[in-house]
């Protein structure tokens, strides 16, 4: 059971802070971490193995990148951490609520900001530090529609898009469950103010929140959940369509808009958002053996050539003076003020709040 610690979590969040950057010597950081045992790293995209290749090339220190996805990830890192046998050294988080609710109040992993680098990251990204943010945008077959045929997500719940809207299903994908409660505690008065524009009335508050009633319709209107955003994307672009679906799409998905493979645009005036960026964290467990490695791995991670090969899949750098990528091709930088940004106050609360939104959703779907 998670244990119910938000002074221990503020605790852990800031126990680790970088030393001043005027004290930070990366040459030094490097030297140490040729001293020490080879290092692994846990990411949900099999990119890192790259990274990691990338990464050992460049300063002589061996690591390897392995592809895990979220919940794979807290059983695996939770399991080597009782038995004092770690395997996974550094983890680019697949499940941020998971992290900051369960692996960082147990003591499981520790963060660390590069000190040389602060100026560069903002506040909100460095505790715990985000390695980048992983947008899922509303997006659109662009060959059948000039235009988003939809500027309000109110409209989803019509009869005219029963059955015609796609995304990953929440049921196996806890972000979308953990998004449920971070917009009804974050933004509800968003989805508010977005269902008035759409009704011409001010939403009943007697229903309760805009976003549980927002999510019942939704369900409700029978979206067809997908296993992968791989599947969901061919739902909505593959060509010759005369109405194809709409869906709710991870940004990586747009590199077969690239290659001409599908035809999709985001969905750029979408109110009250035109997508969710959840984050990935870089944290270090606390029992490797090779600190030094880990710390230099995620200084590289903060750095343009380090998360290359995530940003031109469209996601953004906790590094704020990383430029988006030149070959990106969705283009999600331009609506990146109307995607909401994931909050790490209410992760507890969002991680308790995971079985509530799952019967929420499984009581109203409607196939």
């Amino acid at each position: 059971m998670r244990p119910h610690v938000p002074v221990l979590l503020a605790t852990l969040l800031v126990a680790h802070q970088s030393v001043a950057a005027e004290s930070f010597d990366l040459q030094a950081l490097i030297t140490a971490a040729r001293q020490e045992a080879p290092i692994t790293i846990y990411a949900p995209s099999g990119k890192i193995v790259d990274t990691a290749a990338a990464f050992s090339q460049k300063y002589g220190v061996k690591a390897e990148g392995v592809k895990i996805n979220g919940a794979a990830q807290l059983e695996k890192m939770t399991r080597e951490f009782r038995a004092g046998n770690v395997r996974g050294d550094v983890v680019l988080t697949g499940d941020p609520t998971a992290a900051l609710a369960q692996m960082m109040p147990l003591g499981m992993v520790e963060n660390w900001t590069p000190p040389d680098l602060l100026g560069q990251i903002p506040a909100t990204n460095r505790d715990p530090l985000v390695v980048y943010g992983d947008p899922v945008v509303w997006s659109y077959n662009n060959e059948t529609y000039a235009k988003c045929p939809v500027d309000n997500i109110w409209a989803l719940t019509d009869a005219k898009w029963q059955r015609k809207i796609t995304l990953q299903d929440p049921l196996t994908k806890a972000s979308y469950l953990d998004w449920f409660n971070q917009i009804e505690h974050h933004y509800d008065e968003q989805m508010a103010t977005a269902y008035q524009a759409y009704y011409g009335k001010p939403f009943d508050r007697a229903q309760g929140s805009a976003t549980e009633a927002w999510v019942k319709a939704f369900a409700k209107n029978g979206p067809l959940p997908t296993d992968s955003d791989g599947s969901a994307s061919e739902a909505v672009g593959a060509p010759g369509q005369k109405e194809p679906f709409m869906g709710l799409i991870s940004t990586a998905k747009y590199r077969d808009v690239a290659k001409g493979k599908l035809r999709m645009a985001i969905c750029g005036s979408m109110q009250p958002f035109v997508g969710l960026s959840t984050p990935a964290f870089g944290l270090i467990s606390a029992k490797t053996k090779s600190p030094n490695s880990a710390r230099l791995l995620i200084h590289y991670l903060m750095t343009e050539e380090g998360i290359a090969n995530q940003t031109i899949d469209g996601k953004v750098s906790g590094n704020s003076t990383i430029p988006p990528h030149a070959k990106e091709a969705s283009g999600v930088h331009a609506v990146w003020g109307q995607v909401l940004q994931y909050q790490s106050t209410s992760a507890p609360q969002d991680f308790d709040a995971r079985q509530r939104w799952s019967d929420i959703w499984r009581l109203n779907f409607t196939r």
